[in-house]
C-alpha cells in the first residue's frame, strides 16, 4: 500500500451536515470551522481522533474504508483484528464460532493482532530503559501520536519509536505465509479497525514509509456480516489459530494494558481531553516521575473506538473474562524463527514533529502575529459562544490574524458597529450567511435544533 500524503480517514457529508458546532466544540485540535453552513475539517490539524463523528446528532461524519469485495483479488486472504472486536460479540457466541464465520465470509487466514505480543514488550520495555526523555509516551494510540506531534511537538522525542500491534501481526503473518511458499502478490493483508485513527495510521503511518496491510475494513460493517452468517455451534477446531495469544494481548488496547507491565513508574490516562490536560501539565514539568506514560483517545482504551457496536463497558467486562483464559506472556513460548523474523522489525524511524499550530515559519514574524492575536482578543467578547463558525474567540482571533476571518465575523463586535454605523444591516446579514448559509434564519417549524436535532 503506497502513502498518501496528509490521508484522513474521517470525511463529512455536506448534505447531512446542518453546521450545528457540537463536532466543532469536540474536536481537541481546533480543526474544525462552520463555512457556509457546514463543517469544514482542517487537514493539517485534524489526528482522525474521532471526536467530530462521535459527537454530531445527524451522522455527517463518516470514514472511508474498503470492501471484502478486494478479497477476491488474493489467494491468501489475511484478516487482522485487534481482540477488543471479539468482546463485541455475546457470550453466547465462542471465538471459533467468529473464527468460523470470518471464513465463512471469505478469509483464508486470521490473525488477533496482539499476538505474539510478547515481542512487543519486550522492545517497549528495551525502549522505555534506554530512554533519554522520562517519561516515555506511549506510541499504540495513532490519534496521539498526531496529537503530540501537532499540538506537543517538544514532547516528540519522548514517544516510544516502536511500530503498533497491527504491524507486528501482518509481519507475523506474512512470515508464516512466506514459509509455506506464499508470494507477497498472492496474500493480501486486511486489518479490521475499531477506529479511524488506525485507519489514517494505516494509510499514512507514522514512524515508517509505508505500510505493508493492502485493505482497511470497517468493524462495524464487519460485525454485522458475522453475525449475519455465525453458526451457533462450533464445527471445527480453530484454537490452532491463536496459539501465540496471551493474557496481556486480550487486554492490551485497554487502559492499563501497557502501563500495567512497568508497575508504579506508569501512568495510564484514557480520553482525548484527559490526555490533552496531562500533556499540558507535561510540557510544564508538573508530571511527577515517571517511566512511562499510556495515552489512549479513547474512553477504556479501544473498546471505547468509534467503529465498536458494542458498550465499551461490556466489551472490557467480556475481554477480560476472556483473557483469565489465556496464559501471561512471559509464559508464552515463542518461536525462535517468529523471534528473528520480526522483531528487528518493530523499530519505528524517529517521529518528527509537525508545527500545524505555528502562526509563521519566520519566528520574527511569529511572534508579531501573536501579538496581533493578543491585541483582538482585547476586543472580543471572550465568550467562546461558536457563532462565528469558530470553537471559541481565541481560535477566532488566529483565523484573523492568518487572514481567513474578520472582526465582523464576531456577532458582538458586529452588532457595536451597526450601533456606530460603520457597517449597514445588508453588509451584517452577508457576514452570517457566510458562515451558517443562507435563508438558515428563516423561519422553519421543521428546522432542526436543540432538542430536534437528532439525538
Amino acid at each position: 500500500m503506497r502513502k498518501v500524503e496528509k490521508y484522513h480517514a474521517i470525511k463529512v457529508d455536506t448534505e447531512k451536515c446542518m453546521g450545528c458546532t457540537h463536532c466543532m466544540k469536540a474536536c481537541p485540535t481546533e480543526a474544525i470551522r462552520i463555512k457556509g453552513g457546514v463543517a469544514a475539517i482542517n487537514a493539517n490539524r485534524c489526528v482522525d481522533c474521532g471526536n467530530c463523528l462521535r459527537a454530531c446528532p445527524v451522522n455527517a461524519f463518516y470514514v472511508n474504508h474498503d470492501t471484502l469485495e478486494q478479497l477476491n483479488n488474493f489467494k491468501y486472504r489475511v484478516a487482522l483484528f485487534p481482540s477488543v472486536m471479539i468482546g463485541q460479540f455475546p457470550d453466547i457466541y465462542s471465538e471459533g464460532m467468529i473464527y468460523e464465520a470470518l471464513m465463512k465470509l471469505g478469509f483464508t487466514h486470521i490473525f488477533e493482532v496482539e499476538q505474539p505480543i510478547s515481542l512487543l514488550i519486550d522492545s517497549i520495555t528495551e525502549n522505555v530503559n534506554s530512554a533519554k526523555n522520562k517519561p516515555a509516551i506511549s506510541s499504540f494510540c495513532p490519534a496521539i501520536v498526531r496529537l503530540i506531534q501537532s499540538r506537543y511537538p517538544s514532547l516528540v522525542d519522548n514517544i516510544v519509536p516502536v511500530k503498533a500491534p497491527h504491524d507486528l501481526a501482518a509481519c507475523y503473518a506474512l512470515d508464516i505465509l512466506s514459509k509455506k511458499g506464499a508470494a507477497r502478490d498472492e496474500i493480501g493483508i486486511f486489518y479490521v479497525s475499531p477506529c479511524s485513527a488506525k485507519m489514517a495510521a494505516v494509510k499514512n503511518p507514522v514512524g515508517e514509509a509505508e505500510s505493508i496491510v493492502d485493505g482497511l475494513i470497517n468493524m462495524t460493517d464487519l460485525y454485522n456480516l458475522i453475525m449475519g452468517v455465525i453458526s451457533k455451534e462450533e464445527k471445527q477446531d480453530t484454537s490452532s489459530l491463536r496459539k501465540n495469544l496471551t493474557h496481556d494481548g486480550i487486554v492490551w488496547s485497554l487502559p492499563r494494558g501497557e502501563a500495567r507491565h512497568f508497575k508504579r513508574k506508569s501512568m495510564a490516562v484514557d480520553g482525548i481531553h484527559n490526555v490533552v490536560k496531562i500533556l499540558e501539565r507535561m510540557e510544564n514539568g508538573e508530571v511527577p516521575e515517571l517511566d512511562f506514560l499510556e495515552l489512549k483517545s479513547c474512553h477504556q482504551g479501544c473498546s471505547g473506538g468509534i467503529l465498536l457496536t458494542g458498550n465499551r463497558f461490556l466489551t472490557v467486562e467480556r475481554l477480560q473474562k476472556r483473557s483469565k483464559r489465556y496464559a501471561i506472556a512471559s509464559q508464552n513460548e515463542v518461536s525462535d524463527f517468529i523471534c528473528r523474523g520480526i522483531k528487528d522489525k518493530l523499530r519505528a524511524a524517529p517521529i518528527q514533529p509537525n508545527y500545524v499550530f505555528a502562526l509563521d515559519t519566520d519566528r520574527v514574524k511569529a511572534l508579531e502575529k501573536l501579538q496581533k492575536v493578543d491585541r483582538i482578543l482585547c476586543q472580543l467578547p471572550g465568550i467562546d459562544c461558536g457563532s462565528c463558525g469558530a470553537p471559541n474567540c481565541h481560535a477566532l482571533a488566529e483565523d484573523m490574524v492568518q487572514g481567513d476571518a474578520k472582526m465582523t465575523d464576531c456577532i458582538f463586535l458586529q452588532n457595536r458597529y451597526l450601533n456606530e454605523n460603520k457597517i449597514t444591516v445588508a453588509k451584517a446579514t452577508r457576514n452570517l450567511e457566510k458562515a451558517w448559509g443562507k435563508k438558515r434564519f428563516d423561519a422553519d417549524c421543521n428546522k432542526k435544533g436543540g432538542r430536534n436535532e437528532g439525538f
